[in-house]
């Protein structure tokens, strides 16, 4: 009777696992292409803001908080 239960379980535990994993299909539309609502880019404003940008002075060092600016002098 034990054996009978249990085995009653695992089918059970199968039966919903599988039942979950076929709940996503079958959704309407599945194979439409879906439609282009990203607005479209204009090139010569896009380039016309990158040369707006100023030229940085002096160069970027992502690391420099991560490392010391001068190396660390060793007294003899």
């Amino acid at each position: 009777m034990r054996i009978l239960v249990i085995a009653a379980a695992l089918l059970a535990l199968t039966v919903v696992s599988v039942q979950a994993q076929g709940r996503g299909r079958g959704q309407p539309n599945e194979g439409a292409p879906k439609a282009d609502n990203k607005p479209k880019v204009d090139e010569k404003a896009y380039k016309a803001a990158l040369e707006r940008i100023p030229e940085p002075k002096e160069k970027y060092d992502p690391w420099s908080g991560a490392r010391p600016a001068e190396p660390v002098k060793k007294p003899k």
